[in-house]
């Protein structure tokens, strides 16, 4: 009987598959091997695209008539610093003994690239069989379950097919566009940032993100305030008494007025005193009363994006410091796969979570976490129903669930160091929240009329934390702490006083003020928000619910976010500052961006961008051929050298 070889992305990953394949046969040079496996390892890309150069040596140096670049035959190579690792798998997988070759890379689209671009460089036996290990932990039981459950290669030729052709995208993007401008635009951009030469260089979604960026400062830059003028009335008696803001409505005279900035607030300050002496003397009567109870669930779990933004806004570090950290975890068994999209769990894993709070439960020595499953379990808050519940949606899973500590690894945590431990924390308090109760508030809104015109007050008090109990912060000050509590005093004082209130009662006018306000630019962007606003195809949007609706069709991935915003701050486009991971373009940038715009403005527009990962991944889903992904990409890279030639 044959061997099996068995090859991961990394030599520590190999480890933790010899482990539970309980091989402990020494390491040699390059693989292990038992009496049945044979386990090796790339080192990240082992093959990689061939330069034109290597098509035809004229094609070194960048000229128009040798534009657009497209093989008809792809050419790859080794990459030099890995040819050893190379040579080793290849003659691994060309040994007479092997029967079947597991492929164990990392478990997405890149990791699927990896692999595949070796055993096409290999071309192994026919007569070996290829399977394929899919797996979103580095647990024990999970890498065997990964191992028995192989499936035949075959059946991720079309996630194979979406690499190769994310790839080829990227090439010929890439070299065709950062040549046409570095030849057409290169001396005017060095004559701008005072050096002898300089080349552009463009990217599918590199200068999408560019383009982001740029808007956004210019925007910022370009802000002019404005600032309008708000009425505030003070209704009741002296002991009694609360504050309510006019707002416009069809009743009112003021209805589409020109006069208004908007729907609360007047363009001048005069008008807004006129307002206030047409009402003196008039009547207030409330004529509603809307008593209301609001329950508001945890958020979802944490997917590579929200956890990357969380991190930045929490420990100022950049994206792909945090997918180091969770990959670290990731490898040391603690969570499950960080490369994830998806901020649900599936049904599978949802009927055996009671695993994963065990071994927290039993392991994990964080006082405060201990503190949270004491209550879970003294208040016996349910923890095998959730998949009747958001947290569980299997529709909203491609290759991976949510990102969840595995309640494992612990025998290596102390040695961490004190951030990745914080950020494993935060990981596990999201985790837990999703069994806590809703937080519970009681609301009330009251109208009162004032000669048709209408003042609204709001109160509201939480009633039962729920589940905000474990979100809260635990790195508050006391200060903080101590406001807060200040502040739900005075919102139980207010709803006090507006419960008390009856429809139809009239009320005494105590004044009426006004209050100017102004309108704020947007924010800038720090490289956690950008993440998120990559993959919300360049909105920035902080409702978490708004952003599951419009999932899908974002820039990049959640493995390769991070490292391009890494790479545009390496070649100087843009500049993250360290401490507070505000992100801004440099002058360069600024001027690649106008470069770009005046030529080819439509690879600034993110839905572009996003089309294109969007038919990656109906590739990936077998709903488009390849071949028709490919004919669409080169007549886009033709027709718009035609264009841009013939404005040259």
């Amino acid at each position: 009987m044959g061997k099996k070889l068995l090859i991961t992305e990394k030599p520590s990953v190999a480890m933790e598959f010899a482990k539970a394949l309980k091989i402990n046969t020494n390491r040699k040079n390059g693989y292990l091997e038992s009496d049945e496996w044979i386990i090796t390892w790339c080192v990240g890309h082992l093959v990689t695209m061939s330069y034109p150069d290597k098509y035809d040596e004229k094609l070194k140096w960048w000229r128009l008539d040798t534009l657009p670049f497209i093989p008809k035959e792809w050419k790859y190579e080794i990459i030099p610093n890995v040819q050893n690792q190379f040579n080793i798998v290849q003659s691994l997988m060309n040994r007479t003994d092997i029967d079947e070759i597991y492929n164990a890379g990392d478990s997405g689209r890149e990791g699927e690239y990896i692999q595949r671009l070796v055993l096409m460089m290999v071309n192994p036996s026919p007569n070996i069989k290829r399977k394929r290990v899919w797996i979103d932990s580095q647990t024990e039981e999970e890498i065997l379950r990964g191992i028995r459950e192989a499936k035949d290669q075959s059946e991720y030729d079309s996630l194979s097919d979406s690499a190769y052709l994310r790839a080829k995208e990227d090439y010929l993007i890439g070299i065709n566009f950062s040549r046409l401008l570095s030849i057409t635009q290169g001396r005017n951009l060095a004559s701008k940032i005072n050096e002898d030469k300089a080349s552009i260089s463009v990217g599918r979604v590199m200068t999408c993100v560019l383009g982001m960026i740029v808007s956004r400062e210019r925007e910022i830059r370009n802000f002019v305030k404005t600032k309008y003028y708000k009425i505030v009335g003070e209704f009741g008696e002296e002991n009694t008494a609360f504050k309510a803001e006019w707002k416009v409505n069809e009743k009112s005279k003021l209805f589409e007025s020109h006069l208004l900035y908007n729907e609360t607030g007047f363009k001048e300050e005069k008008n807004a005193k006129d307002f206030i002496v047409s009402l003196e003397g008039k009547d207030a009567v409330i004529t509603e009363l809307k008593k209301s109870k609001q329950k508001e669930n945890a958020p979802l779990l944490f997917n590579l994006a929200e956890i990357q933004n969380e991190c930045t806004k929490r420990f100022k570090i950049k994206p792909d410091e945090t997918l180091d950290i969770i990959q670290n975890l990731y490898e040391k068994k603690l969570v499950t796969y960080p490369r994830t999209d998806a901020r649900v769990l599936s049904t599978a894993v949802a009927k055996e979570i009671s695993k994963n709070l065990n071994g927290i439960a039993k392991l994990y020595k964080d006082v405060e976490v201990q503190g949270y499953i004491k209550k879970m379990i003294d208040e016996k808050y349910p923890t095998n129903n959730l998949s009747k519940t958001k947290y569980v949606n299997d529709s909203k899973i491609t290759d991976h669930y949510a990102i969840i500590p595995t309640g494992q690894g612990f025998e290596n945590f102390d040695k961490l160091p004190e951030l990745q431990k914080q950020i494993y924390k935060l990981i596990v308090k999201r985790f837990l929240a999703i069994f806590y109760p809703p937080a519970e508030y009681s609301k009330i809104q009251v109208c009162i009329n004032i000669d048709n015109e209408t003042f609204y007050a709001n109160g509201k008090v939480c009633l039962n934390q729920g589940y905000l109990e474990i979100a809260r912060s635990n790195d508050q000050k006391q200060v903080s702490a101590d406001t807060e509590k200040s502040l739900e005093k005075t919102e139980e004082h207010s709803l006090d006083i507006l419960k008390s209130l009856k429809k139809g009662q009239k009320l005494p006018v105590k004044n009426y003020e006004i209050k100017s306000a102004e309108t704020s630019p947007p924010p800038r962007y720090n490289s956690g928000s950008l993440i998120l606003a990559m993959e919300n195809a360049g909105k920035l949007i902080e409702d978490e619910e708004l952003r599951e609706q419009i999932k899908g069709a974002g820039i990049g991935t959640s493995a390769t976010r991070g490292g391009i915003i890494e790479k545009l701050e390496k070649i100087r486009y843009i500049e993250i500052n360290k401490k507070t991971q505000i992100v801004t373009p440099s002058n360069k940038g600024e001027i690649i961006y106008d470069i770009v715009y005046c030529s080819m403005p439509d690879m600034l527009n993110p839905k572009l961008t996003a089309s294109w990962e969007k038919g990656l991944d109906m590739v990936a889903k077998k709903e488009i051929e390849p071949e028709v992904f490919m004919e669409k990409l080169q007549r886009y890279v033709c027709s718009k050298f035609d264009k841009l030639v013939v404005k040259i």
